[in-house]
C-alpha cells in the first residue's frame, strides 16, 4: 500500500515551485489562482524571495502548501491508499485525498498562518529540538518546569521538539542537557506552535473550519493529534482544530500507517525531511519523493 506524506514549516527554500510554474500550464494556472486568493503575489516571494522573506509564517505556510498540492497534481498515477501531513502538511494531505478543495485548503492555510502569527505576537515564545533522550524523559522534565513548556513534535525516536515560553524553553534546554540529551537547541521559529500558547489561533481557526465544506475523502488521513486513521468528516474537522494546541504525533502516525499495511511512503513537497524521519521510524519501508 502506498502512503503519500506532506511536509510542514521548515521545508521552504528560495526558488521553490519555479520549475513547476515554468514547466506546466495547469501548475501555472493554480499558482496564479493562489495569487488572486491570497491578494498578493506569493509566487514572487517563492521564486525570488530571500530565506528571511520565506520565513514569515504568513508566507511559509501557503508557500509549502502550494508547492506540495500542485506537485501532487503532476503525479500521473496519483492513487493514495492513505495520506498524512506534518502539522501544516495535514492541510495538503486533505486536498490530496479530496476532503478539501484546493481553494478552500489554501484559504484555511492562509487564515491559520495569520492566526498563528497573531498568537505569536501576543505571547513571545519559541520551540527547541531535543536529540538523544527518550520521549518519556523529555515529558517528565518539561512537566517539572514552572511556566509553559510541552512536547510539541514527536518526529522520530530520539528526536522530539518542545514548545513554550522563552524562559521555560531556556530552563528546559539546560535541564535536558544535564539529563543527557545530545542536543537541546532553540529553533529559529516565530512562536510556540502546538502548545497551549496557540489557543487564540485555535479559536480563530475553529470558526474558519466550521464555515468550510469538507467532502468524504477518497482514502483515510492519519491525523497529527492521535496518529490514527480518519475518514469521517466531523472527526477530521475536530482533529484539525485540536491540532494547533496539541502535539504532532508523527512517530505514532507512521507506525500506525505501517501497521495498517503501508509499504511505500512518498513525500510530496519541498525538501526531504519526512523521508528521513520515516526511515528512522520504519527502516523496512520503501521511501521516495515526487520528482517531475
Amino acid at each position: 500500500m502506498k502512503a503519500y506524506v506532506f511536509p510542514g514549516q521548515g521545508a521552504q527554500f528560495s526558488g521553490m515551485g519555479k520549475d513547476l510554474y515554468d514547466g506546466n500550464e495547469k501548475a501555472k494556472s493554480m499558482f496564479e489562482a493562489a495569487n488572486d486568493i491570497l491578494g498578493f503575489r506569493i509566487t514572487d516571494i517563492m521564486f525570488e524571495g530571500s530565506a528571511d522573506d520565506l520565513k514569515q509564517t504568513k508566507v511559509t505556510q501557503p508557500a509549502i502548501f502550494l508547492h506540495s498540492v500542485i506537485l501532487a497534481t503532476q503525479v500521473s498515477d496519483f492513487k493514495p491508499d492513505m495520506v498524512a501531513g506534518h502539522s501544516l502538511g495535514e492541510f495538503s494531505a486533505l486536498v490530496a485525498n479530496q476532503c478539501l478543495t484546493f481553494e478552500d485548503g489554501l484559504k484555511l492555510v492562509s487564515q491559520r498562518a495569520d492566526a498563528m502569527q497573531k498568537a505569536c505576537e501576543v505571547n513571545p515564545s519559541t520551540m527547541a529540538a531535543v536529540l538523544g533522550l527518550e520521549d518519556s524523559k523529555v515529558e517528565e522534565i518539561c512537566a517539572a518546569i514552572e511556566g509553559t513548556v510541552v512536547a510539541a513534535n514527536y518526529n522520530c525516536p530520539g528526536q522530539l521538539v518542545i514548545s513554550g515560553s522563552n524562559e521555560a524553553i531556556t530552563e528546559a534546554c539546560e535541564k535536558l542537557k544535564e539529563a543527557g540529551a545530545r542536543r537541546a537547541l532553540p529553533l529559529a521559529v516565530g512562536g510556540a506552535f502546538h502548545s497551549p500558547l496557540m489557543e487564540p489561533a485555535r479559536v480563530e481557526l475553529e470558526a474558519a473550519i466550521k464555515n468550510t465544506t469538507f467532502s468524504t475523502p477518497i482514502c483515510p488521513v492519519y491525523q497529527n493529534v492521535n496518529g490514527q486513521a480518519a475518514s469521517d468528516i466531523e472527526v477530521i474537522k475536530e482533529n484539525l482544530i485540536a491540532q494547533l494546541t496539541a502535539p504532532v504525533k508523527w512517530t505514532q502516525s507512521v507506525q500506525q500507517m505501517v501497521s495498517d499495511g503501508a509499504t511505500e511512503f512518498v513525500e510530496c513537497g519541498p525538501g526531504k525531511v519526512l523521508q528521513g524521519l520515516v526511515k528512522k521510524i520504519a527502516a523496512e519501508v520503501e521511501v521516495s519523493g515526487v520528482t517531475i
